[in-house]
């Protein structure tokens, strides 16, 4: 007799195996694959960006756009901020003074589903100025030389007392100052003339421009070579009638040629001058290629020195008295590039020429 349940019973089996296997095979579900977020992108406008202000006009704000294909939400972290959106477009306002580089992650879900994208942003805040006005300016806009109206110049090697025993002789000639695509170039160069090896120029306000408390700007880009000695600083009108260093002079910026990524700022009293201790040097990146703003804010209290915005250093001495506060009446402003002398050290052998690049002076109160 023919056992029908001996043959089906292996067969059933088998067929229950495949089916099993069928089942348990196949990895993620493909509905997953399809539905998971790409092509991920994150745009960073940064407001008031342009050539002349790569890191945006101070106001910290960046609109930022991200697009993704299959997204139905996103996750930022910012600025140690985890923001959840809806939208693919969002802004930011980053606060803290000065120009800084941040990192910004960007998530695309779908359900459970996400990819991530990492970008930086350099973004510039401007310091709070206290409804400061702008009440003085010089943009370097018209090519040939410096307004007359807002500068004149220190001429000669100084020797009479005003200089640093310095190398070089102050000329007024455009050879050695002049105006150019927008920017002021102050050059020191090496030649024979009046009886010194090097040649440069020692612009200044006095007579012009003079004031008392407020912020100024000085957007520059600094020389190199060894030897060069740039200085960006105030002295006292009342130099002719009380001298120096009663007169008081605030260094907003100095540069060593022979000792780059380094600046320094100063201050020189009848308490304190030449190898004064009130002094302090902060680092700084591609000084001599690149553009940096160097400022002070000058009040009745103290004198506070800023790179790119951010504070290094507050001269604030207490009690004050005429020794070492005579920051109470009106200064003026002098750009120079000095060579050799008291700071700038020994110049090299095969140095021929450099320039300080100045796009802004601005003062406000």
């Amino acid at each position: 007799m023919f056992n029908f349940l001996y043959y089906i019973k292996p067969i059933a089996l088998f067929l229950l195996l495949v089916f099993m296997s069928c089942s348990s095979s196949g990895g993620e579900d493909p509905a997953n694959e399809i539905t998971k977020p790409s092509n991920l992108s994150i745009t960073a406008n940064i407001v008031g960006k342009d050539s002349e202000k790569p890191n945006g006009d101070g106001s910290g704000e960046v609109n930022f756009i991200i697009s993704a294909s299959n997204a139905t939400s996103y996750k930022v972290l910012i600025n140690s901020e985890t923001l959840t959106l809806t939208q693919n477009e969002f802004s930011y306002t980053f606060t803290t003074p000065g120009i800084k580089t941040y990192t910004v992650i960007v998530s695309a879900y779908n359900g459970l589903n996400f990819v991530s994208k990492t970008i930086s942003v350099t973004v510039f805040v401007k310091a709070a100025d206290n409804n400061l006005q702008l009440v003085w300016q010089d943009e370097f806009n018209q090519d040939g030389s410096p307004n007359p109206a807002n500068w004149g110049y220190d001429i000669g090697n100084g020797d009479n007392g005003w200089g640093n025993n310095e190398s070089e002789y102050y000329t007024n000639r455009l050879d050695n100052a002049k105006v150019e695509n927008g920017v002021l170039k102050i050059t020191a160069q090496r030649e024979n003339y009046q009886g010194y090896a090097f040649t440069s120029a020692r612009m200044l306000t006095s007579g012009k421009f003079e004031f008392t408390y407020g912020r100024i700007d000085v957007r520059a880009k600094l020389p190199d070579g060894s030897g060069t000695w740039p200085a960006i600083w105030l002295l006292g009108a009342n130099i002719g009638s009380v001298g120096w260093p009663a007169c008081g002079e605030i260094d907003i910026m100095e540069h060593v040629g022979n000792n780059l990524g380094q600046v320094s700022s100063a201050l020189h009293t009848t308490s304190s001058y030449g190898a004064t201790i009130n002094h302090k040097s902060v680092s700084v990146s591609n000084e001599t290629t690149e553009f940096h703003l160097y400022s002070m804010i000058w009040t009745e209290n103290s004198i506070t020195f800023l790179l790119d915005d951010e504070v290094y250093y507050t001269y604030n001495p207490s009690p004050k008295n005429n020794q070492n506060w005579p920051f109470t009446s009106n200064q003026f402003i002098i750009l120079n590039v000095a060579m050799g002398g008291n700071l700038g050290g020994t110049i090299s052998d095969s140095f021929q020429s450099s320039t300080m690049e100045i796009d802004y002076v601005r003062v406000y109160q």
